[in-house]
C-alpha cells in the first residue's frame, strides 16, 4: 500500500479521552496529525457529562478544528435511545449531570431528579458530583420498573492524574442493587457509532482511539475498520491477548500513523523480522542485522510482527527475543522482558 493510511477513508470517528487530549491538554502531535487531512472528521464520546458545545469549544481551545455539529456524545445517542422507548413528555430521572438533562428535554422528555416525580425511565451518564442520594432515587425507580438507559459502562475514565472510576463504575453499583441490566448507548454498543455513521453520511469510515474494549469493539460491532493508538488506556500487552472482537484493523504508537502508510500500522509479519512459535512461547529473531532499531518505524514493524503471530497463536505463554536488536526493537513496546 503506498498511499497513507486516511487516504483510504472519507470520515474519521475520532475518539477523545486518550486519542486526541488528556484532561485539558492535547495529546502531543495530535493537533498536527489530524489538520493534515480533508477527510471529514467527527468527535465521538463515550462520556455524557458535556454537552456537545461544551466539547467543541474545549478542542477549539485546544487549537482542533471543532464545530458543534462535529461532536457526537453518548448523551445524545441515550436520549435517542428513549425517544424511541417512550411517549411524549414522560418522566425521565437523569443520574447525571445538566448537559445529559438537556439531551433528555431536547427530545421531547421531561428530566427529574426524583423517584417522587413518578419517572418511568432512568437515563445514567458521568457526572463527578453523582452521591448515593440520586443512586438511591434512580435504584427506587428501576425496581419499580422503569426502563433504563446508560450512556456508557466504562469502569475507568483517563485524566491527567490516571485513571479514575467512570461512569460503567456506578453503572454496576445499580446493577448489584436492582439485578437489572441497562440498554447501554456508548461504544462498545452500537448506537453511538450508528448515530456517527449516519450523522457523517461516511461510505467508508475509520474508528479511531485508545481502548480495545469500547473504542474498537464499537467498531467491530458495526462493521467499519478501526486505528488503535497507544496513547490512552489500552497497552500492547492487552493487545497481545486480545480475542477477535477486540482487534484493530491498525495499531499505531500515535495519531501521526494517519500520514504515513497504511500498510506501517496494519497488523501483519514485516521482513527483517522472525516469530516464530516455539515451546509455547513466541520467538523473535531479527533476521537484518543492520536494522536501525531505535527508529520508531523498525520498532513498530517489530512489534507488528509479534502482534501479528500472537493474534495467530492466541494460547502463547510469553514472548522472547533471540538476539540483542530483536531486544532492543520488542522491549520498547513491551517493557523489559
Amino acid at each position: 500500500m503506498s498511499t497513507p493510511l486516511r487516504a483510504g477513508y472519507d470520515v474519521l470517528l475520532l475518539d477523545l479521552d486518550g486519542t486526541v487530549y488528556q484532561g485539558p491538554e492535547a495529546i502531543p502531535g495530535a493537533r498536527e496529525a489530524l489538520a493534515a487531512g480533508a477527510e471529514r472528521q467527527f468527535y465521538v464520546t463515550n462520556n455524557a457529562s458535556r454537552s456537545p458545545a461544551q466539547v467543541a469549544s474545549h478542542l477549539r481551545e485546544l487549537g482542533f478544528d471543532a464545530t458543534d455539529a462535529d461532536v457526537v456524545t453518548s448523551s445524545q445517542s441515550a436520549a435517542r435511545l428513549l425517544f424511541e422507548r417512550l411517549e411524549p413528555g414522560s418522566a425521565v430521572l437523569v443520574v447525571g449531570t445538566d448537559a445529559l438533562a438537556d439531551e433528555v428535554a431536547n427530545v421531547g422528555l421531561r428530566p427529574v431528579r426524583r423517584f417522587e416525580d413518578s419517572p418511568i425511565a432512568v437515563v445514567q451518564g458521568h457526572s463527578p458530583a453523582t452521591d448515593w442520594s440520586i443512586l438511591a432515587e434512580a435504584t427506587l425507580a428501576i425496581r419499580a420498573g422503569a426502563t433504563w438507559v446508560a450512556a456508557n459502562v466504562d469502569t475507568t475514565l483517563p485524566t491527567e492524574r490516571g485513571l479514575v472510576l467512570g461512569n460503567g463504575s456506578l453503572v454496576a453499583a445499580l446493577r448489584t442493587a436492582t439485578a437489572r441490566e441497562p440498554v447501554v448507548a456508548g461504544k462498545p454498543a452500537a448506537p453511538l457509532l450508528e448515530d456517527a455513521l449516519n450523522r457523517s453520511g461516511a461510505a467508508r469510515a475509520l474508528v479511531i482511539g485508545d481502548r480495545l474494549d469500547t473504542d474498537i469493539a464499537g467498531a467491530n460491532a458495526v462493521g467499519v475498520d478501526s486505528l488503535l493508538v497507544l496513547t490512552g488506556v489500552s497497552t500492547t500487552a492487552e493487545l497481545l491477548r486480545a480475542d477477535t472482537l477486540h482487534r484493530p484493523t491498525y495499531v499505531a504508537e500515535s495519531l501521526d500513523a494517519l500520514n504515513r502508510l497504511a500498510g506501517d500500522a496494519a497488523v501483519t509479519s514485516r521482513p527483517g523480522w522472525s516469530v516464530e512459535f516455539v515451546g509455547g512461547d513466541l520467538v523473535v529473531r531479527s533476521e537484518n542485522r543492520e536494522a536501525a532499531v531505535e527508529s520508531r518505524v523498525d520498532r513498530s514493524a517489530a512489534f507488528l510482527s509479534v502482534l501479528d503471530a500472537a493474534w495467530r497463536h492466541p494460547e502463547f505463554v510469553r514472548v522472547r527475543t533471540a538476539d540483542d536488536d530483536a531486544h532492543a526493537a520488542v522491549a520498547f513496546l513491551l517493557g523489559d522482558m
